[in-house]
């Protein structure tokens, strides 16, 4: 036993441990995540067995049709973080207005955002999904939380991070010292370090993104997509293309293998450019995830952990992976080459 892998809690209670004014606070929000995680992971796994695929013939706040398993991981992660006792407020990609602890339970000094199932039009083809998670400190001084204390910049950060639903169930997070990743194992029912302080390679020669949209791309975006699939001896081109069409996973296979994702802003109308991806519950959780990997992650122009929100729902492009790429990506939407 004393070669066996940490599991999740081992692990948190062991960094905490390097921190003495640490109230345990996070091994308790984490926790509540990764439960949650396993409770959607269990229905994810058995969707067509279990009458939960399928549309629930209502629209979300982000005007997508909501599958009857996003209400089900909605629920679950406001079940868990909700009556944790850790949390002031909450905010959901699935729901319009903030949420509110239930009445009863403590409020405390945290915030949650969360994508509860991203990739959610993969469900009924196996696809990987996944949760998405962000923490912060509250701003506000006691009581119930406000809007304010949603409207963070991702610098603000505390924790962020993502359950994956795939081939395994993977826990990644991040706290600001490292990222690292846990598999669970379902015979067990608990997530296990499997991989320790991940870091992006330092090369990568692969790329991901919807070309399927090119038609509705900046210029700038068309050019450098056609350098990175320009076959280049010199610069190792061309890019491999990869894409699942679920961020979590695109961006999940990029933290373990390397590469850059894009999803630039829609210009049908130059005149307004319509982004896509949300910038508190995917691109800033994701960001961070990824910059402390080693990696970054841009607008196109601006760093994602200094974009300040104006709404709940905000959405942004994003470029994320290997620093060189996204730096390289920024330097073409500039106008320069590479």
């Amino acid at each position: 036993m004393s070669s066996a892998p940490p599991t999740l809690t081992q692990f948190i209670l062991a960094q905490e441990r390097h921190h003495p004014k640490a109230t345990g606070d996070f091994t308790g929000l984490l926790n509540a995540v990764a439960l949650a995680g396993k409770i959607i992971g269990r229905e994810v796994n058995k969707a067509g067995l279990a009458n939960i695929l399928g549309l629930t013939g209502r629209t979300n706040v982000q005007g997508e049709e909501v599958q009857k398993l996003d209400e089900f991981a909605h629920a679950a992660m406001v079940g868990a973080l909700g009556s944790s006792g850790l949390i002031c407020i909450m905010g959901s990609e699935e729901e319009a207005a903030p949420i509110a602890v239930p009445e009863g339970v403590r409020c405390g000094p945290y915030v949650a955002l969360f994508d509860p199932l991203d990739g959610s039009s993969n469900i009924d083809v196996g696809a990987p999904i996944g949760t998405i998670f962000s923490l912060h400190r509250r701003v506000t001084h006691a009581g119930h939380g406000g809007l304010e204390d949603l409207l963070q910049p991702g610098a603000a950060q505390v924790a962020a991070g993502y359950v994956i639903y795939g081939s395994s169930t993977m826990f990644v997070y991040t706290t600001g010292q490292g990222v690292h990743g846990f598999t669970l194992d379902p015979s067990l029912g608990e997530f296990l370090l499997s991989h320790e302080d991940i870091r992006l390679p330092d090369i990568a020669r692969t790329y991901s993104i919807n070309e399927g949209r090119t038609s509705t791309w900046a210029p700038e975006v068309r050019r450098w997509v056609e350098w990175l699939k320009t076959p280049d001896g010199g610069t190792g081109r061309p890019y491999g293309a990869r894409y699942i069409g679920s961020l979590v996973a695109d961006v999940h296979r990029g933290l373990l293998r390397g590469g850059v994702f894009a999803y630039p802003s829609d210009r049908r109308d130059p005149s307004r450019p319509r982004a896509k991806l949300r910038l508190l519950y995917e691109a800033a959780p994701l960001a961070w995830i990824v910059e402390q990997a080693g990696g970054a992650a841009t607008d196109g122009a601006r760093r994602i952990l200094d974009l300040r929100p104006a709404a709940l729902h905000e959405r942004t492009a994003l470029f994320i992976g290997n620093r060189d790429e996204v730096e390289r990506a920024g330097r073409f939407l500039a106008g320069a080459d590479a």
